[in-house]
């Protein structure tokens, strides 16, 4: 179950009949939208997953879609955010060097290159569609939880300026699952080419962590 709840900055007023519509990542479903109530809250009878959160249309959150999530809004003509582009802005401009090896793949229409690991050679390249392209590339089939760990190492990186460790991952993880799957084997796992720090950050559009090669 996931409620969501809109209400103004500073005053908390709660927005009342505010169409409320998730987006999940695993599928690219939606769900809604659905009006708020007299309290400013819509509940949605889902299990715990990944996703977007859509307020009068435009993008409010973006992450794990469970319990309770407030939004704070100004006004309801705010500029959203927008889960596309690079983590925040904070990477962009090309990777490439003289004679590396590059590989193109096509993400709605266009190329775009990453190098022959399938690192983007451009982070600002990044959208949820590359996600899914660069998955087919790897063979891997994305589920919520890999989603979960994508959008937590984009946020990471966007708050700390550097990639997420293991051990973040694993502490972030067992709060949110539990600690079987919060743990390094099952985040291994889950991510068997060269497990979260590289196929996870590969997906995120994210560079090599230091002292990788």
């Amino acid at each position: 179950m996931v409620c969501v709840n809109v209400v103004m900055k500073f005053s908390h007023q709660p927005l009342k009949r505010t169409p409320v519509e998730l987006i999940l990542d695993e599928d690219n479903r939606r769900i809604g939208p659905v009006p708020t109530d007299r309290s400013g809250k819509v509940c949605f009878d889902i299990p715990p997953c990944s996703g977007k959160i859509m307020v009068s249309g435009m993008e409010r959150y973006q992450g794990r879609l469970d319990g309770e999530i407030e939004i704070d809004l100004w006004s309801l003509t705010e500029t959203g955010h927008s889960s596309e582009g690079a983590a925040d802005n904070q990477t962009s401009g090309s990777n490439a060097y003289p004679n590396m090896t590059t590989h193109r793949i096509v993400v709605d229409g266009r190329e775009v290159l990453t190098d022959s690991e399938g690192y983007l050679v451009d982070p600002s390249d990044w959208s949820e569609e590359f996600v899914r392209r660069q998955a087919e590339e790897e063979g891997l089939q994305l589920n919520s939880e890999h989603w979960e760990i994508i959008r937590f190492q984009r946020h990471w990186y966007a708050t700390h300026g550097v990639q997420a460790s293991v051990r973040d991952m694993i502490k972030h993880f067992r709060q949110q699952w539990d600690k079987d799957r919060g743990s390094s084997k099952y985040l291994h796992q889950i991510f068997p080419r060269g497990g979260p720090q590289k196929q996870g950050n590969r997906l995120a559009g994210l560079m090599r962590t230091k002292g990788e090669h």
